[in-house]
């Protein structure tokens, strides 16, 4: 017998990979001028040079079976020694190279964390509206449930009321995404300081640490305003990182679990993540990108192209009419759908060759996800595309 869960996963993709094959395919029948693909969150500018620099030397000076051989299980300690380095020189940050996991990027540093933190039947799971759709199939597939607290859709903070509600002694973390996929909202540290207080009220009452898990593929992406640190706001955070954004190298699939010092049972969960690791085959992370990571930690590529794109859309989207809050990271704008459906708006705005995400699956119907890591010239070009889209429902 086949699995059903697995099937069901594989036969009916994510909505935003679908949508990007959906463009794939159009860009063939009707050429890519005429398509304004604004889907998939692939970054739209090279690695720095920096590192493409080191990856030449690697490739030239490293012994051949070392190089792409297998590292440690939990990662070369080179690479987790640069990365503990990295965040104490960034953040002041105190976290032990032996507390650190190297993964084949931030969706394998979640389902570890998930898989390593679920102790029993119907543990819980909380996310903030909007949120990455694939934490649902992260989390359930690990063993653990996913609830939702609502959206604040002012200003898509973390909307605590909201949260505090679905927290109940099942409840073993809330995963934060800060950029916000799909907002692009940057927490303050305001709201953060009320969600700690929070946990650790709630962690005092339940007898055991409520975990918040940091997600955090965009923390270098801003365009200003500074990411607080969420471990120094909250000490039982587990942080979850990939490379994929701020090296542009999401193809190349590298990232790390970090436990900093002062999390709650931090020997026993950091072997928990290893043998999650283990019993998911999320061993022995890429070398070769290993040492890649450990001699360009640090490094980020150019934000300029994201800045512009942002600017330029924003302005111009609002003028038509549209609207929707001014990220200060990531490179999503979340967009209110003219006419209220995310779902039919984005049928119509197919028609047109414009490609955007509907917000349901995000856990904010009426929105629009916007996916602006694309060429000056697309953003150029979509704008009378946008402008008919919008004639459409009004």
């Amino acid at each position: 017998m086949i699995n059903s869960e697995m099937y069901r996963l594989g036969s009916a993709p994510s909505s935003i990979r679908e949508l990007f094959e959906y463009g794939r395919k159009l860009k063939k029948e009707i050429g890519d001028e005429n398509v304004f693909d604004f889907s998939l969150g692939n970054p739209s500018t090279p690695p720095p040079q920096a590192v493409l620099s080191e990856m030449e030397r690697i490739l030239t000076e490293s012994e051949p079976c070392a190089l792409h051989g297998y590292s440690s299980a939990q990662g070369d300690l080179a690479a987790r020694k640069a990365i503990a380095e990295d965040l104490s020189s960034r953040f002041g940050a105190k976290i032990s190279p032996d507390k650190i996991y190297m993964t084949c990027g931030a969706a394998a540093s979640l389902c570890i964390t998930v898989r390593a933190l679920v102790s029993g039947e119907n543990n819980e799971f909380i996310v903030q509206a909007p949120f990455f759709p694939e934490y649902r199939v992260f989390t359930e597939n690990n063993g653990g449930k996913l609830l939702v607290a609502d959206a604040d859709t002012e200003n898509f903070e973390l909307n605590i009321p909201a949260i505090e509600k679905l927290i109940n002694e099942r409840t073993q973390g809330i995963i934060i995404n800060s950029p916000n996929n799909p907002s692009g909202v940057i927490y303050s540290e305001r709201s953060l300081n009320e969600l700690a207080s929070l946990l650790t009220e709630k962690s005092k009452e339940y007898g055991h640490p409520i975990y918040i898990i940091s997600d955090e593929p965009y923390r270098e992406l801003t365009y200003g305003k500074r990411v607080p640190y969420i471990p120094d706001i909250y000490p039982d955070t587990v942080i979850c990182y990939s490379y994929s954004k701020s090296l542009s190298l999401p193809g190349e699939r590298i990232g790390y679990i970090a436990l900093p010092n002062g999390v709650s049972d931090i020997d026993e969960l950091y072997f928990a993540i290893c043998g999650a690791g283990r019993s998911l085959g999320y061993v022995c992370a890429p070398t070769f990108m290993q040492k890649i990571v450990a001699s360009c930690t640090g490094q980020v590529s150019d934000l300029t192209v994201y800045r512009k794109n942002r600017d330029n859309l924003y302005a111009a989207l609002t003028v038509m009419g549209y609207s929707c809050v001014v990220p200060d990271g990531a490179f999503y704008l979340f967009v209110k759908a003219p006419g209220g459906d995310a779902v039919k708006f984005s049928e119509k705005a197919k028609e047109l060759g414009l490609l955007l995400v509907p917000g349901d699956p995000f856990g904010c119907p009426g929105y629009l996800r916007v996916s602006y890591c694309v060429s000056e010239e697309t953003v150029r070009r979509s704008l009378p595309a946008f402008g008919r889209a919008i004639d459409l429902f009004q």
